[in-house]
């Protein structure tokens, strides 16, 4: 029992896992971000775009 506490306590896997998603959800928060920043100029370029195809 007591190898087992001492194997469990070493174990780092877990905090690996833990880090590894804290820093994909803060990339997610930057690209959401992002895509709110520039998402309006898109949308009046491509409807810029559409306006100028029409007949």
């Amino acid at each position: 029992m007591s190898q087992f506490l001492k194997s469990f306590l070493k174990n780092e896997s877990g905090a690996t896992a833990i880090e590894y998603g804290l820093i994909a959800a803060g990339i997610s928060v930057v690209i959401v971000a992002a895509v709110g920043l520039i998402g309006g100029r898109v949308q009046t370029t491509f409807n810029n775009i559409a306006a100028a195809l029409a007949p």
